[in-house]
């Protein structure tokens, strides 16, 4: 009787220390992460909206807030490590390394650079010469666009002085269609779509079949990767899962960017589908997230060639592939 009595304490201690030591690993709080994100809410960030709906963050401890800006900005926010994550491109990390800035990317997203020089098909530009004496249109002169221009142009061996360079904004499409220009510079999953869904015929010049270069992907900084690489670790794997069910499944995927997406109408849903398809285009890779050592040496070969950057930068410094696993 004694034996049981003493068993029926310890059972209750148990108890009473499981009552009072709050809530299980699993029930614990989620962490907080900030996750800075291009300019506006965008089909072309449906992995990680997907990501997100799945909990495939959840899953990982994460409660994620997403922080709209322009990408230089956010670079310099995570940079600094007021933010831990950012989406950007291979250039502008190229830039910021450059510059002092201890960013680095550990997931590649975009497999294609998708930056392009399109052309109403009346125009008759066919070759990538024939812009020579011709008015060109950019976003702005600075950025992945402009690079990817610069890039161009070099690998088809044209001077820029040969081609009239104009900024006009992001009016790609009205710029083209009102004949303001005869060819821009366009983001290859956003304007080009938007004319042939429109019904015109374009000429469109796709950079990745020149050149290659870093695009789109996550990046983070030195000191979270040094304090709390599995943080990294885990928001890498939650993202890649995203990416890899919209790639699997465009359609669900597309579903849940419109859920994220509340100003998408019904009467542009038509136009947003066909931007994804194309998205998945450049996102498609037989290994989700590597990086190639060769993309980034031709970045920074590039780079240092064009004057963008006064020394070459530390290809290895640049990019981890150490969080994919």
């Amino acid at each position: 009787m004694r034996v049981r009595y003493l068993l029926l304490v310890v059972l209750a201690a148990v108890v009473a220390l499981a009552g009072c030591s709050g809530k299980t690993a699993s029930q614990a709080e989620p962490r907080k992460v900030t996750i800075a994100m291009g300019f506006i809410p965008n089909v072309q960030f449906t992995p990680m909206y997907v990501a997100l709906e799945k909990g495939y963050f959840a899953d990982e401890g994460l409660e994620v807030e997403r922080n709209y800006g322009m990408e230089t900005d956010l670079l310099q926010e995570v940079g600094t490590n007021n933010q831990q994550f950012a989406i950007a491109s291979g250039d502008q990390v190229v830039l910021a390394r450059s510059n002092g800035l201890p960013v680095r990317y550990v997931a590649n997203w975009y497999r294609r650079f998708p930056v392009c020089v399109v052309s109403l098909a009346e125009q008759g530009i066919e070759q990538p010469e024939q812009l020579a004496g011709k008015t060109v249109g950019t976003p702005v002169t600075f950025g992945a666009s402009y690079i990817g221009w610069l890039a161009f142009l070099a690998e088809v061996g044209m001077d820029p002085a040969s081609v009239n360079l104009q900024t006009i904004g992001y009016t790609q499409v009205a710029s083209l269609t009102e004949q303001r220009v005869d060819a821009a510079i366009c983001y290859a999953m956003n304007e080009p779509v938007q004319l042939r869904e429109a019904g015109y015929d374009i000429n469109t010049f796709y950079l990745d079949r020149y050149t290659q270069l870093v695009s789109n992907g996550i990046i983070t900084n030195d000191e979270t990767i040094k304090k709390d690489p599995e943080l990294v670790r885990a928001v890498v794997r939650a993202f890649l899962k995203g990416l890899q069910d919209t790639i699997a499944d465009p359609d669900e995927a597309f579903e849940i960017a419109r859920r994220a997406i509340p100003e998408m109408d019904d009467a542009t849903a038509k136009l947003q589908r066909a931007v994804l398809a194309e998205c998945i285009t450049f996102w498609e890779a037989d290994n989700l997230g590597e990086n190639q050592v060769e993309a980034w040496q031709s970045s920074v070969d590039f780079m240092h060639q064009m004057g963008l950057i006064s020394e070459p930068v530390d290809v290895e410094s640049l990019y981890s592939n150490d969080f994919l696993r």
